[in-house]
């Protein structure tokens, strides 16, 4: 397990490297072309080599990062049933987005996220879906799960609450996307959000409801008994890539949409981080639950010089 645990930092720690540096070649190196052409040949192959792989490499990093942890945190059920459907219902919105504009609008993506499936929809896209998703699902989970109000409700909660912090990236990160120097994708009917339908949000938020809905019917319905400790990483994921998403969105001027993901995303999400219960008071639920459990004598054996006597 700490094979397991190492892994799954470094993992996270290349996540944000990658991040880290396609913000850099996208909003400083780019822009100053003489930087490029003072690189010697190899450095122009590898800039070159690095420009248009890095959101691969972001994403599948990002993907397996959360994946490990998933299934060392929650187990291998919990891990395959939110990923698997998450991953396929975000892909068949995707397809149905690119080839009929619904349930986002009308948009299709260009070159710089990997191979496209259909020649529609890059493979790492389904994969963000999952990753982010499941960060944003768990918070929401594990921070109602203390709540004093029906199971029912609280499940309700994670999902709705999910999708929320979910569209949140989307606020700060289809603006900048869609409309920087080097754009992955394009939007062919313009809305009224800088650039963006609003459908395209009600399709982000009701893709994220339908998958993350699918996982918890597959999920045990008691709740995630997380400690803070434990969200730590889900946290650092979402908010590295709500990170990443301003300074692209703060670099091309999207104030607005900018302070609409802090605002429904950033916030809540640390919020949510709080309202977690803490690894001490775990431990002691866990102690006063077994407490107050009955001591059941199945069968005791009592010997002495004479007959044995058994007290059932």
């Amino acid at each position: 397990m700490k094979k397991l645990v190492t892994i799954e930092r470094s993992l996270l720690i290349g996540h944000i490297a990658s991040m880290v540096f396609g913000l850099a070649g996208l909003l400083w190196v780019l822009p100053h072309a003489e930087f490029i052409l003072d690189l010697s040949p190899f450095g122009q192959k590898a800039f070159t080599w690095s420009m248009a792989n890095g959101g691969v490499s972001y994403m599948l990093l990002g993907t397996a990062a959360i994946a490990i942890y998933a299934y060392r945190q929650l187990g291998t059920k919990p891990w395959l049933t939110f990923m698997i459907p998450a991953i396929a219902i975000s892909l068949s919105s995707e397809l149905l987005g690119t080839s009929t504009g619904f349930p986002f609008g009308h948009y299709r993506y260009l070159s710089g996220l990997g191979y496209k499936i259909a020649d529609l929809v890059p493979f790492t896209i389904p994969l963000s879906w999952f990753y982010l998703g499941f960060a944003a699902y768990l918070l929401a989970r594990s921070g109602l799960s203390g709540l004093a109000v029906p199971n029912g409700l609280r499940l309700l909660g994670a999902i709705v609450f999910g999708s929320i912090l979910l569209t949140s990236w989307d606020f700060i990160l289809d603006p900048a996307m869609s409309q920087t120097s080097i754009p992955f994708w394009v939007w062919e009917q313009p809305g009224a959000f800088f650039g963006m339908p609003y459908q395209n949000f009600v399709g982000w938020l009701g893709t994220g409801a339908v998958f993350m809905t699918v996982a918890t019917l597959f999920w045990d319905k008691r709740p995630i008994a997380l400690s803070r400790s434990q969200l730590i990483f889900p946290l650092t994921v979402y908010l590295a890539n709500l990170g990443f998403a301003l300074v692209m969105s703060a670099s091309s001027g999207f104030w607005i949409p900018a302070t609409l993901g802090i605002l429904t995303g950033a916030i809540p999400a640390i919020a949510f981080f709080s309202m977690a219960k803490s690894q001490a008071q775990i431990a002691n639920e866990e102690r006063e639950a077994n407490s107050d459990r009955p001591f059941i004598v199945t069968e005791v054996q009592l010997t002495s010089n004479k007959d044995p006597l058994t007290v059932k």
